[in-house]
């Protein structure tokens, strides 16, 4: 069954990539962007934030194109896919702006596609061109389900449940281990039962969400984002200790059977109607989070970023693969919430996510495609200065902490802004592994987005950024040139 699962995955629709792609090569450029991105990354307001520069032209220096002038206008345009919901910028737009707020997360996969206008450099092909960017939003849960595809019931509960065992997971996991010990997979077919056990797993995996590892996710990622899936039999299945091939009618039948109806009903669809349409991708990472969590959640997340890798369809591609088995040719990894460090640790915190995925860069790498790191902040929500202590001066930002958040017994009230000393990365990255920053001992408070001004015409300015613009570089700029 996984066989067949896994060949339909690939098999894919070539019908719809050979039209996509005739289009591009004969009509209209296009380039679909993936944006994804792990646990609270931030992948909403990239998206946000990278459409709001471009729409208004805002300065973006690393961007070759707009610092040589070449940018004429870039605008939203209807997207091509009628069944995949809008990415609401307008809505998330106004609440960094108006209401400075960071927008809600989003749980399901949506869209938009934006025309821009520019001009090629000078030669032959010199003169005015336009390039459309469809950019594809999906929660990164989704793409760690794609390691789905490949692996069979029994692996996959095998795995799942020495991953519960773990020791910075046996805690939160004893629940549902406990009882999970008292389940028989042989026993009879039971659906208060099998309920009863996939509600005991969901609530194991909220806990991992919600704890110190919140940065990785365990598969299936649909589990604590259902949408309209919710209660569904797809979505009612658990690990079990498996001993063998379970009979049909067992508590262990069942449970295979709806794991196979997970892949081919939510999973391989995915894949074959967006994923494998992707030809850039973006994936953002919470790197802070991880290191202030200790090594536990940097091991978690290295993991993570390793099978997000082997998930991607990754190479360079020729015409022919265009048209037949598109591959993303182009990677970044964005270490986000730079903004919260002071810019002398920025290098650090690009060469500590660099150091997490360097052996999967060196595969993907060996596939044609190209991969790249940075640290950014979509949107910049602090500015740098100093803070005197007795005889000592420390780099330091300073923003409106959130309401609620506290540093040093103080509680902070939503309105008042403050300097923060958050703390330094070592200059080398293999430091932070070896546990020169122990947990807890950076500072890193949730600030509000910046107050925008308007001008005479009510019309917003411009939301700051930092190094989004080299992101953009990265994915984008050698289809601007």
């Amino acid at each position: 069954m996984t066989t067949l699962t896994s060949l339909a995955a690939r098999a894919g629709s070539v019908a719809k990539s050979l039209a996509e792609a005739s289009s591009d090569l004969l009509v209209q450029p296009t380039v679909r962007l993936g944006v994804t991105g792990l646990a609270r990354s931030g992948k909403t307001v990239f998206t946000t934030g990278l459409i709001h520069q471009l729409t208004g032209l805002h300065p973006l220096p690393a961007l070759r194109a707009s610092q040589e002038g070449r940018l004429r206008r870039a605008r939203l345009v209807p997207q091509p896919d009628d069944d995949v919901p809008r990415f609401p910028f307008e809505e998330h737009f106004e609440a960094l702006t108006a209401e400075r707020r960071w927008p809600r997360s989003t749980d399901r996969i949506s869209q938009l596609r934006l025309a821009v206008d520019y001009e090629r450099k000078a030669g032959w092909r010199s003169g005015p061109a336009s390039l459309m960017v469809d950019i594809v939003d999906y929660p990164g849960e989704w793409l760690l389900d794609l390691a789905l595809i490949e692996q069979t019931y029994e692996g996959w509960s095998r795995e799942t449940i020495a991953g519960a065992q773990r020791p910075g997971r046996a805690a939160m996991a004893a629940p549902w281990l406990d009882a999970l010990r008292r389940l028989d997979p042989a026993q009879a077919l039971d659906e208060v039962v099998a309920e009863r056990a996939s509600d005991g797993f969901k609530t194991y995996l909220a806990a991992v969400r919600a704890g110190p590892e919140a940065v990785a996710t365990t598969p299936p990622g649909r589990f604590l984002m259902p949408g309209d899936l919710a209660g569904s039999p797809a979505l009612t299945f658990a690990p079990l200790a498996l001993a063998g091939e379970p009979a049909p009618d067992s508590l262990g039948g069942l449970m295979e059977r709806r794991f196979e109806a997970y892949k081919a009903r939510i999973v391989v669809p995915f894949f074959r109607e967006h994923f494998q349409r992707i030809d850039r991708q973006i994936v953002l990472v919470d790197v802070l989070a991880a290191v202030d969590a200790g090594a536990a959640a940097l091991a978690e997340l290295e993991e993570a970023l390793d099978r997000v890798l082997m998930s991607l369809r990754v190479g360079r591609n020729s015409v022919l693969s265009r048209l037949f088995a598109p591959r993303a040719d182009k990677i970044l990894f964005a270490a986000t919430k730079a903004d919260h460090l002071h810019h002398a640790s920025h290098d650090r915190l690009d060469a500590l996510l660099r150091l997490l995925v360097a052996r999967s860069m060196r595969r993907t790498e060996a596939a044609g495609a190209r991969v790249g790191t940075v640290a950014l902040a979509s949107v910049r929500a602090t500015r740098e200065t100093l803070v005197h202590e007795g005889a000592d001066t420390l780099r330091a930002v300073a923003g409106t902490p959130e309401a609620g958040e506290a540093i040093a017994g103080e509680v902070f009230d939503g309105r008042t802004e403050a300097a923060i000393f958050p703390g330094e990365l070592p200059e080398r990255p293999e430091a932070v592994l070896e546990g020169a920053v122990p947990p807890g001992s950076l500072r890193f408070p949730r600030f509000r987005p910046p107050p925008v001004s308007r001008d005479a015409l009510g019309r917003p300015g411009r939301l700051p950024q930092i190094r989004l613009d080299r992101a953009l570089q990265f994915l984008i700029g050698d289809r601007l040139a």
